[in-house]
């Protein structure tokens, strides 16, 4: 018999993994927090809130029963930050000891400022380096038409990232490994606002310079947050960092890209976010990102510029001029 895996989450990535371990093979229950909703998936065949158009391969089993978790032999969290502790609380009463986890969400937790993997041990009251991340460029529409990626997984525990590499890896997606757990989910929380900053320039029409300029400043700034923590410096690099930055500034499908755009011509944060299905990871992780700057001294200040804009009220226009105007300083400056 295949491997059995749970996939919790019923967003576009929960979709994605569905598709990616149901093409290796693996036994695959997909859960979701709507049981309705999940029984309409089954139905149908497909996501219509998420990944509309896409079969769902008829073996996959979709739900909404929490007691999915208990024979599970691996579990991939694909579940919005803001939204982990509670879907995790949920299922508590139903993990098994010793579960291996892969979380996939990008974000940092509000008030506490925990990162997914810390979020989901402190819940179930596991060690951390139990559980595996992955991350990097991965526009879930495109890898579900089979287009190519690369991505990475993160683990403290070198055998269960081999494992979750091993699962995940299709001649289409590609998987590394790497062990700086804290490097490549503070990456792909921090990488969400830089994103939310670039759609900003591009509904302004600032211009190819000013967001070229934005990205590689924003490279900087979050590698500075990551090696104050812990990181490796390399991590923010390569796929997890760079990759993944790239791909969310420039992606006509990026929703953090795609919000900012919006409020860079007019609209509210809060009307953007009102507007779609998907969590904008971005809004929220941008509080979190300031309280860690603040946190441990780091300047940020195309993250704290975002922040004037979706929280205080300054316009973008305003908030690209006092980017612009602060004192030059040589590039290479820690």
């Amino acid at each position: 018999m295949p491997e059995h895996v749970t996939i919790v989450g019923d967003g576009a990535m929960g979709t994605l993994c569905a598709l990616l371990l149901d093409a290796n093979g693996y036994d695959v229950t997909w859960w979701g927090y709507q049981a309705d909703y999940m029984a309409e998936v089954a139905r149908r065949r497909e996501n219509p809130r998420y990944m509309p158009g896409v079969p769902i391969p008829p073996q996959v089993r979709a739900t909404g029963e929490d007691e999915c978790v208990a024979d599970a032999e691996l579990v991939v969290s694909a579940v919005p930050c803001q939204f982990v502790r509670g879907v995790w609380s949920r299922l508590r009463p139903h993990v098994p000891g010793g579960l291996p986890i892969c979380s996939i969400t990008k974000g940092i937790e509000n008030d506490t400022l925990l990162r997914p993997s810390q979020i989901i041990a402190d819940v179930l009251a596991v060690p951390v380096a139990s559980i595996a991340v992955l991350s990097g460029p991965c526009i879930a529409p495109e890898v579900a038409r089979r287009l190519p990626t690369a991505v990475v997984v993160a683990g403290a525990d070198a055998a269960l990232a081999e494992r979750v590499r091993r699962m995940f890896a299709t001649p289409w997606f590609r998987v590394y490994t790497n062990p700086d757990v804290v490097g490549v989910e503070l990456a792909g929380a921090t990488k969400n606002v830089i994103a939310l900053a670039a759609g900003i320039i591009d509904g302004l029409g600032a211009g190819d310079n000013c967001k070229a300029a934005l990205l590689t400043r924003g490279l900087v700034e979050i590698t500075r947050l990551g090696v104050a923590m812990g990181a490796s410096r390399e991590t923010f690099a390569g796929l997890a960092g760079l990759g993944d930055l790239v791909t969310t500034c420039i992606s006509p499908v990026g929703r953090n890209r795609s919000a900012g755009e919006q409020i860079g011509r007019g609209r509210s944060p809060r009307e953007v976010q009102t507007a779609t299905n998907s969590v904008i990871e971005g809004i929220a992780t941008a509080r979190s990102v300031m309280a860690l700057a603040q946190r441990y001294g780091v300047e940020m200040p195309i993250t704290e510029a975002a922040h004037r804009v979706l929280f205080e009220g300054q316009t973008p226009r305003d908030a690209i001029a006092d980017l612009m105007s602060r004192e030059p300083k040589p590039e290479h400056a820690h």
